[in-house]
């Protein structure tokens, strides 16, 4: 696929959520995407248009208000800042796909206006070429190494950004931090998790995603708005808390011993799974 540039107005599919971008679909040959040179230029330029754009702003204040130190809401711990840490999984070849490269640039955004250095932002996506991941690494942001297929455990409160990913990505997430100690850590700026529940057959959705299932009822979701033009790169876009207070509420038994997701019904898995070595 050619270096595109070309940008055109998005209109919504019915009952769909578009990916928005290419990279989360691990069908597609990576090489054919990676030939294209990333240039800050373009990205600088992206996170300054998105300034402009309405929609940021209303972004801009509900983050704030929700996960600054000192927010309703928020939690401060030893007098430290609310949120110190943030994952990236799934941004795509942000060098050759327009949508990709505007997520990133929100992505710059959200660190700036919640005071998380750009070093520790950690991303990871396998379809990265060499020179997409110089760039990122220019930028200041930590290139993971490894496919941890998002299954990483966190110790701090950490905001997940995930745009657009497999629903198989954010039940690893789960699973991996399933306890009442730790969800509450996890912020996720990603795909609405009702909208994924209501695109999937229920039976198949509590088989197969059953973290994503279980927590779909209790967890704190706020719809975070867009404008039409930038639909297909950030529709269905959700902030995504889960408190304990809510937590609480489902039975005990739900915490005890959750064993590895294996997907083994699934045909479309929607990541790209890490490679098994022999």
């Amino acid at each position: 696929m050619a270096c595109n540039d070309d940008w055109q107005v998005a209109a919504r599919r019915k009952g769909t959520a578009r990916r928005g971008k290419h990279a989360s679909n691990p069908k597609l040959d990576s090489h054919q995407l990676s030939d294209c040179k990333p240039d800050k230029k373009k990205i600088i330029n992206a996170m300054n248009e998105l300034r402009g754009e309405n929609f940021w702003m209303e972004w801009k204040d509900l983050i704030s208000e929700r996960l600054l130190p000192g927010a309703p809401g928020s939690s401060e711990q030893n007098g430290e800042v609310f949120l110190q840490h943030c994952v990236c999984y799934g941004l795509g070849h942000f060098a050759s796909c327009v949508s990709a490269r505007y997520q990133l640039a929100m992505l710059l955004l959200l660190l700036e206006t919640l005071q998380i250095p750009v070093g520790s932002c950690s991303v990871y996506d396998p379809v990265f070429s060499e020179s997409e991941c110089d760039v990122l690494e220019e930028l200041g942001f930590t290139v993971l190494t490894e496919n941890e297929e998002g299954k990483r455990v966190v110790y701090q409160p950490t905001l997940f950004y995930l745009m657009h990913c497999g629903k198989a990505l954010y039940n690893n997430l789960l699973w991996k931090n399933w306890t009442l100690q730790t969800l509450p850590k996890i912020i996720i700026i990603g795909n609405s998790f009702h909208g994924i529940g209501e695109r999937m057959l229920q039976r198949e959705f509590e088989r197969d995603y059953s973290f994503l299932s279980n927590v779909v009822c209790v967890c704190d979701e706020t719809s975070l708005p867009c404008s039409p033009r930038f639909l297909d790169v950030f529709n269905d876009t959700a902030l995504i808390q889960f408190p304990l207070e809510n937590l609480n509420k489902l039975p005990e038994c739900i915490w005890t011993e959750p064993s590895e997701p294996l997907y083994q019904h699934c045909q479309d898995l929607e990541i790209i799974q890490k490679e098994k070595r022999s």
